[in-house]
């Protein structure tokens, strides 16, 4: 059974740079299709219709994806930025849409950290727990953010910040209806085999 539901794994966001990508970095890590579908919590088939580009995947499978290739979201979408360039400019700031959320790089690639400015409209993933090795740290720009770890809830607002580590299974979704603005930043797991959880579950955030 995939762990992501089908109104969060279709797009209809055009991300043309991500199914050649999705393959040739599969492979890169000497991963099967089976044992990357499996570490990433998808079918065979799912992971198989995003690399031919029938499916396109949302910004949780991006990351899951990510970390399970040991490389960054930046790289699965084709997106080049000089490695060693340590300034990263607005307008080179491309957004990108994905499961309903939009974000921004605000990092370099090839770091050990992934860094991101990220809207999350008001329903979007709410249901969605992850759990993966490594940490995340989060800053609320605009908006209030719901953020449950464990069996947890917190509100935070603007200003707010919140680190933790994300073997804590957590849920994020906006309170507003507006959404929320976030700054995110998380820790990018060297190993290719490195696995990251993600799915609905049947209760709501309360």
């Amino acid at each position: 059974m995939e762990s992501m539901s089908s109104s969060e794994a279709e797009s209809t966001t055009d991300l043309p740079a991500v199914a050649p990508q999705l393959r040739a970095l599969r492979r890169r890590a000497s991963l099967t299709l089976e044992a990357a579908a499996r570490a990433a919590g998808l079918s065979p088939a799912h992971l198989s219709r995003l690399e031919t580009g029938h499916r396109q995947p949302s910004l949780p499978m991006l990351l899951a994806l990510a970390r399970i290739y040991a490389t960054t979201v930046s790289e699965l979408l084709g997106e080049t930025v000089a490695e060693r360039d340590a300034v990263v400019r607005a307008a080179d700031m491309e957004p990108t849409a994905a499961g309903g959320w939009t974000y921004w790089p605000a990092g370099a690639s090839g770091r050990g950290m992934q860094a991101l400015r990220v809207h999350v409209p008001y329903g979007a993933q709410g249901d969605i727990v992850r759990v993966h090795p490594g940490e995340e740290w989060l800053y609320v720009l605009e908006g209030r953010l719901r953020l449950r770890l464990g069996d947890t809830t917190h509100r935070l607002a603007p200003g707010d910040s919140a680190h933790f580590d994300s073997l804590t299974p957590h849920r994020i979704a906006a309170v507003d209806h507006d959404g929320v603005e976030l700054l995110f930043v998380h820790t990018l797991l060297q190993s290719p085999t490195a696995a990251l959880c993600l799915g609905p579950t049947n209760g709501e955030m309360p």
